[in-house]
């Protein structure tokens, strides 16, 4: 990059903005920096604020901090682009930190600064430091700028509280596409996907955004039947799933078991080059061809993934011990290894299950001791689950239950009812009393769990026990599930 030595200041400040905007790149902001510091600009705010404002747009916030710690008078040109720097990295203190080092210089904030530290507080859930600002921006006057109120919004929506967020929402003059999609991501995020789904339904105009953010919604509170309809009006009405959608509506297809629509979306992400580009889809149809069985359907997917990343892997090993097919999912789990690629929790989750599946203890234990030893992750419940649950099924009940004792984590029900299980099934009658106590202590409403032991005693002809378990449920409330069929 050459830049003349010669001409006036205002010639020089305006050649360095040029190579600023238009040198996007972290080599090139040093050199424009080397000349900022040759021309004798170090100390201008004007400049600096576009130095920081680069080093923002680049994620090299260290370096933007470097630069405003040496500027002897920031003003709040340079203080709001190193805020705006900072919101837009992941949530961190520093730009409530600035702000209150702004505040103590008597650099009156305007509406340039409140919105990247409105966004900060939401991100943090800061709500108590975020109404003090609310508060001060009905004082300044500043709460009329749009940029403002959507930040307000943002904070109220993320931090649930709907109440004030649809107070604000109403008094607004004018409204968008994007306050809208906050207001409907916050009633689903709440649980009210009624109210969402009414205020989706009086939108005049949507994004696809606006699609996705009701799709998630429905989805994730169980409408699943809504949900698919919603996306075949969403189709209907010309708008293009995205990466977004591709992976909402994936799982909603395999819990319903729309092989056909998974299909169609699966050929659209091929001719919309969303498979090429984005890992998640991929991972998303290896999820969905392993939930509904076509297993060579998802190792097409898999081995043909331009890009592929641990949760990849995982899919796929989860996806061959779901369907039983674990010594396929063991030989992932290797292979994986064996191309120096790290495993995380899920990874070992999937692995250990194909264990329970074919009872390969020894090859189990392997599994559970290099976590640790070899991976450095510690083991979460679903890691002892499936310990407790290989053990049990091979007969060393006694080294699940002190697998159980030497948890450093209180286990859960499913943990318990998982040894009560092996008990009954090995005629263990010690430890399954053990079990049973601590299960329905934990389910005291789970009539199955009174079932089990009771079999238990009754296959050991102790029907004095059977007896005692009857008015124990009785004097609980808890009656035995009805048997049930159900034809699809």
């Amino acid at each position: 990059m050459k830049m003349s030595r010669g001409g006036t200041a205002r010639g020089i400040e305006r050649r360095i903005l040029h190579h600023l905007h238009r040198h996007r790149n972290r080599t090139r902001i040093t050199e424009i920096h080397a000349h900022i510091f040759r021309h004798h600009l170090h100390q201008s705010n004007l400049i600096l604020s576009h130095l920081v404002s680069a080093c923002g747009s680049l994620n090299q916030m260290p370096y933007a901090h470097l630069i405003f710690l040496q500027t002897h008078h920031p003003n709040i040109l340079l203080f709001n682009s190193i805020i705006k720097g900072y919101s837009l990295s992941p949530p961190s203190q520093l730009p409530l930190h600035l702000f209150h080092a702004m505040r103590k210089r008597n650099i009156w904030p305007d509406e340039f600064t409140f919105a990247p530290v409105l966004k900060c507080c939401s991100s943090l859930w800061d709500l108590r430091f975020g109404k003090t600002l609310h508060g001060q921006l009905l004082s300044l006057g500043f709460h009329w700028f749009s940029a403002v109120r959507i930040g307000i919004l943002e904070l109220y929506v993320n931090c649930a509280e709907m109440v004030d967020a649809r107070k604000l929402f109403d008094e607004m003059p004018e409204t968008n596409v994007i306050v809208w999609n906050l207001m409907i991501r916050g009633y689903c995020k709440t649980g009210n996907v009624h109210m969402g789904y009414a205020l989706f339904n009086q939108m005049r105009e949507r994004s696809v955004v606006s699609w996705n953010t009701m799709l998630s919604g429905l989805s994730k509170a169980g409408y699943e039947r809504e949900a698919l309809k919603v996306f075949h009006e969403m189709c209907d009405n010309g708008f293009e799933p995205d990466e977004a959608t591709v992976v909402t509506m994936l799982p909603v297809c395999a819990r319903l078991g729309e092989d056909d629509i998974g299909q169609r979306i699966h050929s659209y992400t091929k001719s919309s080059k969303l498979y090429e580009k984005h890992v998640s889809v991929g991972n998303a149809l290896v999820d969905f061809y392993c939930k509904r069985g076509f297993l060579d359907a998802a190792f097409m997917v898999f081995n043909g993934m331009p890009l592929k990343n641990v949760v990849s892997w995982n899919a796929m090993i989860s996806g061959l011990a779901f369907n039983g097919e674990v010594e396929k999912g063991l030989g992932l789990f290797d292979e994986m290894i064996n191309n120096e690629l790290n495993p995380n929790e899920s990874t070992f989750v999937g692995a250990l299950t194909c264990c329970v599946h074919s009872g390969l203890i020894q090859k189990g234990k392997g599994l559970f001791s290099s976590m640790v030893s070899e991976h450095q992750i510690k083991p979460r419940l679903e890691h002892y689950g499936c310990m407790v649950d290989l053990l049990g099924r091979g007969g060393l009940v006694k080294e699940a239950y002190e697998l159980i004792k030497s948890m450093p984590m209180k286990p859960n029900a499913a943990l318990w009812g998982a040894l009560l299980g092996s008990c009954c099934k090995h005629g263990d009658m010690e430890i399954g009393e053990v079990a049973v106590k601590e299960v329905i202590r934990l389910e005291p409403w789970n009539s199955g769990n009174y079932v089990l032991l009771s079999n238990m005693y009754a296959e050991k002809g102790k029907w004095d026990e059977v007896e005692k378990i009857r008015l124990l449920m009785m004097e609980s409330n808890v009656n035995k599930a009805a048997g049930q069929s159900m034809i699809t």
